[in-house]
Parts: C-alpha cells; structure tokens; sequence
C-alpha cells in the first residue's frame, strides 16, 4: 500500500462525527444529518489546493485586490447511491460545483463491475473532479468509475471517501497512482464477506434507511 497517495484527515470534529456515524444505534435521521456535517469538514481537505486568483473588490471602507477561485468550476461525481450522502454538505460549501452520477454494479457473470449509469457535466478535462464513495473496500467499484471517468475526459481527479480499507487503498493506488485519496480514517481489513471492519455498515442502508 502506497501510503503516500492516501491522506487521512485527523480533525477532531470528523473524528467525533465519524464515530456517531458508526454507532449501531444511530437513527436514520441523525445518520443523514451527521453525514451531511462530516462531507463540509472533508469537503474543506479535498479542496485546499484550488487555485486562487485575485479580483478587485470595494469593500465598505476602501477599494483592494482580494482571493478568489479562478478556473473551471469542481465537479463532484457521486457513485450511486452511498455517494449521494456527501452531496448536500459538499454543495453547501461549494454551491456552484457540478455534479455527476456514475452507476456501478456486479456483472452476475462475470462477478465483475459493470458501469450501468453514466452521466456527468460536459468538459471534464478542465474540471477538477472529486469521485465520492462513503467506503473503499475492495476498491474494485472505485476503480471501475475512476476508469470510466478517464475515459470521458477527467485529468485532474481526487477520490474522497469516510471510511478505506487497506486493501481497497491497495487495489485502488495501483489501478491509479495518479489519484490521491482522502479518507476520515483506514479500518483494520475486509471481512469475509468484503466489508470493512470495524467499518460502519453498509451506508446506502444507513442513508436511506433500507436493508440489503
């Protein structure tokens, strides 16, 4: 694992939330709202290196040049559905960003991902991109739209998640070393059955409050 492509973001109020998050009893409600709170704090990490420019501006005493974000607008990319909980606290700090849906699921024949959806803003290549997924577990998902995301045109990408394993790092780094990661935190390992553990869930469920 590379873990020079995987940036953790240790602020107490993510830690805090984080762990809200993963606690069994945490309701539906309070699951959404605090996920929508974690995706602003995280949302501030992923998007410290945008460039700034300068604009005048009068102020109320006097006339100056001040920041201001030059270039094309971000562009969030959710992977459905889990992806859609960090789009209401991303937006909020970022109200004018684009947003695209990419659609992945599991060939039933192959056991392979399979891109079913796929719709983004025109001109990726001049946008910088934020894939969102809550989990990166076996990073095969991730890697599939990363992939597909490439291929429409993105150059500048960065994938940001709540929760990675150390596998999916692993898969997800060498599929595309180009990509940096941000994640609130990197679990133990994947389960038999692939999740992350100690993880929080499947965070579709949580989100939306269904099962399986």
């Amino acid at each position: 694992m590379n873990a020079d492509n995987l940036t953790l973001v240790r602020h107490p109020l993510i830690q805090h939330k984080l762990t809200i998050l993963r606690n069994r009893e945490t309701s539906t409600a309070q699951f959404r709202q605090v996920f929508r709170e974690i995706a602003f704090v995280l949302g501030c990490e992923a998007t410290r290196d945008l460039a700034l420019g300068e604009v005048e501006i009068e102020t109320p005493l006097e006339r100056g040049n001040f920041p201001y974000l030059e270039g094309k607008k971000l562009c969030f990319i959710s992977i459905l559905r889990a992806g859609n909980g960090f789009l209401d606290g991303l937006l909020d700090l970022v109200p004018s960003a684009r947003v695209g849906h990419v659609g992945i699921e599991r060939d039933e024949a192959t056991l392979q991902p399979r891109t079913y959806y796929f719709k983004t803003p025109d001109k990726l290549g001049e946008r910088e991109v934020i894939l969102l997924d809550p989990m990166l577990a076996t990073g095969g998902t991730a890697i599939e739209a990363a992939s597909a995301l490439k291929k429409a045109g993105a150059r500048r990408m960065k994938f940001m998640c709540l929760v990675a394993a150390p596998e999916g790092v692993a898969a997800f780094t060498e599929a595309h070393p180009d990509i940096p990661i941000i994640a609130a935190a990197l679990d133990r390992q994947l389960n038999e059955k692939g999740y992350i553990v100690p993880g929080l869930g499947d965070a579709g469920d949580r989100i939306y409050g269904t099962k399986g």
